[in-house]
């Protein structure tokens, strides 16, 4: 289960990755179920204008950055407290249930996609028989942009959480994420896309959507155990 990751924190590499202005309010570096982080969905669409008369003009797709709590809340939740009760353990979503789960299938259906911005996420080591808190990062060292869902639960008081969770996929044969989790469990890891891939995720109807849940190449990340602070 990826349920901590490590945000964005350099200003400018939201608008260079992600083409979304930075947060107005600064994110925790790290973030973990039912913290405040921030994700990346679709804007309302705009005219792209063209030169040629005879051509129509085309839409063009917007993007914007969102504040919202890390752990889904299911819009037919009762309560308050049964939101924070449930968001603790939606912060991962199985891609291969989403089409069924009472807990994702109407954001799947409803189009409620987005993009999680993060510098590296962590899990641990089981191998020396002790988990070993450990660093998933790009080669490159570029932020990463997580394909997840998004929420907006309303209360009977009015109160209102967006919320989101981070798609995973099976990592069972990947050459890097089968080491980590805890022995005996699937191996899983959250879906990675590629730059290119952004718009047509955020926009891919329902039944075209499950083709970018693919498993990111191995050699395109890199693990380092993280060092306690004394």
């Amino acid at each position: 289960m990826s349920d901590r990751y490590e945000s964005v924190q350099i200003a400018s590499l939201y608008a260079e990755a992600f083409h979304v202005a930075a947060p107005v309010s600064p994110v925790g570096r790290e973030v973990w179920p039912r913290q405040p982080g921030v994700f990346v969905r679709a804007g309302k669409p705009h005219a792209l204008e063209v030169t040629e008369v005879e051509e129509p003009a085309r839409e063009i797709l917007s993007r914007e950055l969102v504040a919202g709590q890390f752990g889904l809340v299911p819009n037919w939740v009762k309560s308050a407290s049964e939101a924070k009760l449930r968001s603790s353990k939606l912060a991962n979503a199985r891609s291969e249930t989403v089409t069924t789960s009472n807990n994702f299938r109407d954001a799947w259906m409803n189009g409620q996609r987005c993009i999680v911005p993060m510098m590296a996420f962590q899990e641990d080591d089981w191998r020396s028989g002790k988990a070993v808190p450990t660093r998933i990062a790009r080669v490159d060292g570029k932020p990463m942009g997580v394909a997840g869902l998004w929420e907006s639960w309303t209360g009977a008081d009015g109160e209102v959480i967006t919320s989101y969770t981070l798609l995973t996929v099976s990592a069972n044969s990947h050459a890097l994420m089968h080491r980590y989790q805890q022995p005996g469990n699937e191996k899983r890891m959250v879906v990675i896309l590629n730059e290119g891939a952004v718009d047509a995720w955020l926009s891919a109807r329902p039944e075209k959507a499950k083709e970018f849940m693919r498993a990111y190449p191995a050699n395109w990340l890199t693990a380092n155990p993280i060092e306690k602070k004394r």
